[in-house]
Parts: C-alpha cells; sequence; structure tokens
C-alpha cells in the first residue's frame, strides 16, 4: 500500500481593507477574520492531528492565521515557517514548494491565499472545482511515498469547511 502524506490548505481569514495606503503585504485581519481564524483552528483541531509543520505567506494576514492554528494545536511559533513563494508565485511554485518538502515530515498545514489555493488544490484533485472561500479549510490525502512525487496521482478529500459551514 502506498504511503499517504496529508495536506491541509487554508486561505487565511478575512482581512481589512482600512488603510488604503498600506502595502497588501501587510494588511492585518479585520474583525470577522479575527473571529473566524480562532474558530476554524479549533474546529480544525478536532478534525486531524497537529501538522508536522505549519507553511504561511509572508502576508500579515496569513501569518496571524497560520498563528491561530498553532495555536489550537497547541503548537509553537517554531512550528511555523514563512516561505515567500506562497505570496509572490502560482500554483506551480507551490506544486515546487511543497515537493520540496523534507520526507520526515508526513502533515503540513499551508496558509495563503486565493486564486492560488483553489487552483493548487484544484490541480492536486485533478479537477476544477474546488474553490476557497475566505478561511476555509481543507485537508487532502495524498498517495505519495514521497512529497517529491505529490500531484502524480490525485489527492483525495477528507474534508472541506468553511466558516459559514460551522453557523
Amino acid at each position: 500500500m502506498t504511503k499517504t502524506r496529508i495536506l491541509t490548505l487554508v486561505r487565511h481569514a478575512k482581512s481589512s481593507w482600512g488603510d488604503a495606503g498600506m502595502q497588501d503585504i501587510d494588511r492585518p485581519l479585520n474583525p470577522r477574520g479575527l473571529r473566524d481564524a480562532p474558530r476554524m483552528a479549533a474546529w480544525l483541531a478536532q478534525q486531524i492531528a497537529p501538522p508536522d509543520l505549519i507553511l504561511s505567506s509572508p502576508a500579515q494576514r496569513a501569518r496571524s492565521t497560520a498563528e491561530a492554528m498553532a495555536q489550537a494545536f497547541g503548537l509553537e511559533a517554531k512550528n511555523i515557517r514563512i516561505e515567500d513563494w506562497i505570496y509572490y508565485r502560482g500554483a506551480q511554485a507551490w506544486l515546487e514548494g511543497v515537493q520540496s518538502l523534507e520526507d520526515r515530515l508526513e502533515s503540513v498545514l499551508l496558509v495563503g491565499h486565493n486564486p492560488t489555493i483553489s487552483d493548487f488544490g484544484s490541480r492536486l484533485l485533478h479537477s476544477d472545482s474546488l474553490s476557497f472561500a475566505t478561511c476555509a479549510v481543507c485537508t487532502l490525502e495524498l498517495p505519495a511515498e514521497s512529497w517529491a512525487l505529490v500531484s502524480n496521482e490525485p489527492a483525495e478529500m477528507r474534508f472541506y469547511q468553511s466558516p459559514k459551514g460551522l453557523d
């Protein structure tokens, strides 16, 4: 039987557009995002085991969402790795980033942005139907002995959940 890798994709929580002069990368979470991130993180922590690593975009809204996820799983900040490719690049760079992960990691949580997160998730599922709401989470089971082999076979979706789905 082929070993599986677990990849949980999380779109960052709702961000603020309050300061028109602020650079995009610096935008914080808005009040809804501050409510939804810990709520979704608590729900996710009841569904899956703590990830071996959390990857996050360097954008403030993604980092804040990643911190909420780490806290819900009882993980320290050292379990979060900030990766520029999550913010600046597209689905191909995400695939290359995931394929370069150390094989000692069995479960990884990645916090990023739309539309790339939807494109990347769809690519892993060999589908074009995945669309991420703000702060949605999706856990994928990847049939791969090594992260380097991710995407050869279609992933299987364990679940998809959005904040509205918890209401």
